[in-house]
């Protein structure tokens, strides 16, 4: 398999050293708008690897993708930008023929006058809009498929083919005890993805009412994650899943909730209040003259590059996926989740646990459509394609995940 990675940030670097290890790779073209980067990631992995070329690429440059493409002779375009270049890369590989998957879908926008109730344009809607060409293609748009969303999808599909016979709530629940050494406040994801992702309105999935939204940080719960994690509040925030899991899973209720704390969320208000999470341009001095910058870009630049965070992070990180319903006429509640300790990630690839997390499920699910465990055609979401087959894997990369019974 030839693929075209196009990020080599944090997670990008960490598909790359994931990535070296499996022997269905071919070749891989590490491509970044900054090509330093894109070089840094080939050069950091074993001496005498040669799968791997660095090139630089304008991942908003349709035309440019299509090139790359088509020039390297690749069977798949991997995106691990944030989500503003979803619908370039996306439309480049259905030009070009070749499959397509990302970790984030393209972007939503607020109900013009009822945010907090309605759904405007939704988490990939723009991508859905285009399934009839993507089905006609015979290739697969593979969507979502990182951790969350990813591997929580994997979670909601396993849970309703073999633990459930009805379910009423699926809800994905993420959290952790990592911390930061000499940082106040260090994200450990993109910043920009963060406030992009907890500052719109959380949608919420419910059979009789389909699709609907609620206010930034609503329905406050308190949730108890595994492996000595604890308890930790989780609030409502827009994700992917909510959009995804109903499309192919049956159940009454799917939600999405984040262990964010009081201090983090409060540093968020703020950006938000100072207008510091604005995507539209503003003008300010420079040393040439006055320029053209996103407050958000600006914050982002401002806090240091999470990928840069492992030496002096601690702690663990969990993604899963709580399931209630019933099983052969009595109630069941289980979670299935996937921890990851920043120490042994460190340790093992040199990448902090959240990116490692995040990178290691797309490598998955590369191979398995390389090997054609996974096969499909259109705009599919995770929780589309068989299950077994993933978790598997998955545990065969060293990083098994769990099922705890909560009744």
């Amino acid at each position: 398999m030839r693929v075209l990675l196009v990020g080599a940030g944090g997670v990008g670097g960490a598909v790359t050293r994931i990535v070296a290890r499996r022997e269905f790779l071919t070749h891989m073209v590490v491509a970044d708008y900054d090509p330093s980067r894109a070089q840094a990631a080939v050069d950091a992995l074993p001496e005498g690897e040669d799968r791997f070329s660095a090139l630089r690429l304008d991942a908003s440059d349709e035309t440019a993708v299509r090139h790359a493409l088509r020039e390297h002779r690749c069977d798949v375009l991997l995106n691990a930008t944030d989500p503003r270049f979803v619908m370039p890369l996306f439309r480049a590989a259905l030009a070009e023929g070749t499959h397509y998957m990302d970790m984030a879908m393209s972007l939503s926008a607020p109900h013009a006058s009822r945010p907090f109730e309605e759904c405007g344009v939704k988490l990939g809607d723009a991508q859905f809009d285009l399934a009839e060409p993507w089905e006609a293609s015979g290739r697969i748009a593979l969507v979502g498929m990182g951790v969350e969303p990813g591997l929580s999808d994997v979670f909601a599909r396993y849970a309703a083919d073999e633990l459930f016979d009805e379910i009423e709530e699926i809800g994905v629940r993420d959290g952790a005890n990592l911390a930061v050494e000499g940082y106040e406040f260090a994200p450990s994801f993109s910043i920009w993805t963060t406030i992009e992702e907890c500052l719109n309105p959380p949608v919420i999935y419910e059979k009789e009412r389909g699709w609907f939204t609620t206010a930034p940080f609503s329905e406050p719960e308190v949730f108890e994650f595994p492996e000595g994690i604890g308890p930790v509040e989780c609030v409502n925030v827009e994700h992917e899943e909510v959009l995804l899991i109903p499309r192919w899973v049956d159940a009454r209720r799917v939600t999405f909730k984040y262990g964010l704390g009081d201090d983090f969320i409060a540093r968020l208000k703020t950006l938000h209040e100072l207008g510091l999470d604005s995507t539209d341009k503003v003008t300010v001095p420079g040393e040439d003259g006055p320029v053209r910058v996103s407050p958000r870009d600006v914050v982002a630049a401002c806090l240091p590059d999470p990928a840069t965070l492992g030496d002096r992070m601690t702690g663990k990180t969990c993604a899963g996926t709580w399931v209630t319903g019933t099983k052969d006429g009595e109630r069941r509640e289980v979670y299935l989740y996937h921890v990851v300790d920043n120490q042994w990630s460190m340790r093992e690839y040199g990448s902090q646990a959240v990116v490692w997390q995040t990178a290691v499920n797309p490598v998955v699910a590369l191979e398995l459509i390389a090997t054609g465990a996974w096969s499909g055609t259109g705009i599919l979401g995770p929780e589309a394609l068989p299950p077994r087959p993933f978790l598997d894997l998955l545990t065969d990369y060293g990083s098994p995940w769990g099922m705890r019974e909560e009744a």
